[in-house]
């Protein structure tokens, strides 16, 4: 698919110079979370995500040297930490298929920033000690259904669950726990699943948060008929084991807190359907090719990788990221109607979930 992306230094002025302090976006939301996709490519086609009929062996992914290198990463991500980024996640596609991904890790680490993964588990077993050694602090594993046949039917690659407990397993003895395990929950596709997923948590220490099926990008064939309300799952587990909610860790978070009554954990839900949280979005996204994105279901993207390979400085980056921070007005979730949701939006394996 081709990618609307915005120039933000050929043809028009440098940004006006940062002047310091938080910056604050026009709703007044500030900029704590930086996103950043490795790779747009994928071992899984997650019907979706990636769904095989758009993403089969004829799809054209990103040449290698379109995307940008683990140094032109770490150097933007050191400008994000200065203007008061305080959390790293590596997504992609799937992450751990780029190659030396620690080696991305070891040279983000010196931020001293929260350094995160969301990953479909498929590799983690193999990389989850050095994944810790390079400075990884916690992962997080997606997981749509305990039942194999689901399973393999949602990932559309024949992979067994079997293989990604073994990598949560695995992630957990390496010291990057506790780790999150999400639960995209489609109805009449894997919702029947939502007890049994509970279950197999509670009492590990681990968290299942179970996300609304969402209309990102263009090619999942999302309708609001498919969407499971959070609510609905958090009375359906709760009526099992009953439930309390609990305070958000920090400002910003995007899963509500659910905890056992009976001290055997918690778990979590994402509502950016039925209960969005634009107004308290602090997220950006950089794409595996350079582009900043200011919102999941953005339409276009700002281009950074220009800059960075014209030789712009640090301060020029700073202040073009902050111009486009200042001038953000997304609100999509808020505002989502049946005719917005068909917009064309960019690919969620483009810019990460």
């Amino acid at each position: 698919m081709a990618i609307k992306v915005i120039p933000i230094s050929t043809g028009r002025p440098r940004a006006p110079r940062f002047v310091g302090g938080e910056p604050l976006d026009t709703l007044g939301r500030a900029m704590h979370d930086l996103r950043i996709s490795v790779t747009d490519r994928c071992n899984f086609r997650c019907v979706y995500c990636m769904p095989r009929e758009v993403f089969d062996a004829d799809h054209k992914f990103l040449p290698h040297s379109a995307i940008l290198s683990f140094e032109e990463i770490a150097r933007l991500a050191g400008v994000f930490v200065g203007l008061g980024v305080k959390k790293l996640r590596l997504t992609g596609g799937e992450p751990l298929v780029r190659r030396d991904l620690q080696r991305l890790i070891a040279l983000l680490k010196p931020l001293a920033v929260e350094i995160t993964l969301t990953t479909n588990g498929s590799l983690l077993a193999k990389q989850a000690v050095a994944l810790k050694a390079a400075g990884l602090d916690r992962v997080t594993v997606s997981l749509d259904s305990l039942d194999d046949g689901i399973f393999r039917a949602m990932n559309d690659a024949d992979f067994p669950v079997a293989k990604v407990i073994e990598g949560i397993d695995a992630a957990a003895a390496a010291g990057l726990g506790p780790v999150k395990v999400n639960m995209v929950v489609k109805r009449g596709v894997n919702d029947a699943q939502v007890l049994a997923m509970a279950g197999r948590w509670r009492g590990t220490g681990h968290i299942v948060r179970f996300i609304e099926f969402m209309d990102v990008g263009s090619t999942n064939g999302w309708r609001m008929d498919d969407v499971v309300p959070s609510a609905e799952i958090i009375r359906m587990i709760s009526a099992r084991w009953p439930l309390e909610p609990i305070d958000a860790n920090y400002p910003g978070e995007v899963a509500q807190r659910w905890r056992y009554k009976d001290g055997a954990g918690e778990v979590g839900v994402i509502s950016s359907v039925t209960r969005a949280f634009c107004s308290s979005c602090t997220r950006m996204r950089l794409s595996t090719e350079g582009s900043l994105f200011t919102c999941l279901f953005a339409q276009s993207g700002h281009d950074l990788k220009s800059l960075l390979r014209a030789g712009a400085s640090d301060e020029v980056l700073r202040d073009e990221i902050a111009a486009v921070w200042l001038g953000r007005t997304d609100r999509y979730s808020e505002v989502r109607t049946e005719q917005t949701s068909k917009n064309k939006k960019v690919e969620m394996s483009y810019i990460g979930g």
